[in-house]
């Protein structure tokens, strides 16, 4: 059971994108954040004893008296920008750390690991390699480091974010990944939901998954080709469904997943 530790991280920031759905910006106290590498994950932590918001479900599974209550989430902000990390979280009624970090508010204190790490990164990926970045729900959050620290006006490569939700409220960082669109030529954002009908008005987007997106050709027409894997490379995020359909539609036209001992086109981070 993991112990208390100290509470050495502030709240900052907390911008609620829809119920539910909020970027929170913490801040170490006292402390200088590490390095790290876009797609890298952080782990914050709240006492079992911690309040919970309202309206949420009992816990399903409880957290032990006295215990601290730790969970691993995706950087969304950029290791460009010091000082801060942001973190992109849906709240779980039934789960044990969301309700309590949702009841936080600008100034309250939680615990946040000096160690930042994880895999999902483009570190490894061929620099003149075009990149889809296919996630789903808060699953988009690395690629937001991602294209805040490499998205420039001299970058060579394509690259696209399709970014599937519910509903269009849903669509977290939708606003900037816009002006992104509209300021580089080589960067194209595709958000798609999957329940139009329960829009409070017209939506006029794309209304597939994720993984439709790459077969009805949306990509090939923003992109003006079809992605290969001679030179293109995929990242997956997000529902493990989504991820499954995604692999067996690429793997039919020939996309490997990558591992440390067989290099591959596609790369896969599972939230769930």
């Amino acid at each position: 059971m993991p112990k208390i530790k100290a509470l050495n991280a502030i709240v900052t920031q907390k911008v609620e994108i829809a119920p539910g759905l909020a970027i929170f910006r913490f801040v170490p106290d006292g402390w200088d954040l590490p390095e790290f590498v876009p797609g890298q994950f952080a782990v914050v932590g709240l006492p079992q004893s911690a309040p919970r918001c309202a309206n949420t479900d009992a816990e399903a599974k409880p957290a032990p008296e006295g215990s601290m209550i730790q969970r691993a989430y995706s950087i969304a902000s950029s290791p460009l920008a010091k000082g801060h990390l942001d973190l992109y979280v849906i709240l779980v009624p039934e789960g044990s750390l969301t309700p309590r970090l949702f009841q936080l508010q600008m100034g309250d204190r939680l615990w946040l690991s000096p160690k930042i790490t994880g895999k999902f990164t483009i570190e490894e990926i061929p620099e003149d390699a075009n990149l889809v970045l296919a996630g789903t729900g808060t699953g988009i959050a690395p690629y937001i480091s991602m294209v805040r620290t490499y998205l420039s006006a001299t970058m060579k490569r394509k690259v696209a974010i399709v970014h599937g939700c519910r509903h269009s409220w849903e669509l977290g960082y939708g606003p900037e990944l816009t002006a992104l669109e509209r300021i580089s030529t080589e960067f194209a954002y595709i958000p798609t939901i999957s329940r139009p009908h329960l829009e409070h008005s017209e939506w006029k987007g794309h209304t597939d998954y994720v993984q439709h997106v790459w077969q009805n050709g949306v990509l090939d027409k923003a992109w003006g080709f079809h992605p290969t894997p001679e030179d293109t490379q995929i990242l997956m995020c997000g529902n493990p469904g989504m991820i499954e359909d995604m692999e067996a539609i690429i793997q039919s036209e020939g996309f490997k997943q990558h591992t440390v001992r067989s290099p591959g086109q596609y790369h896969v981070e599972k939230y769930w």
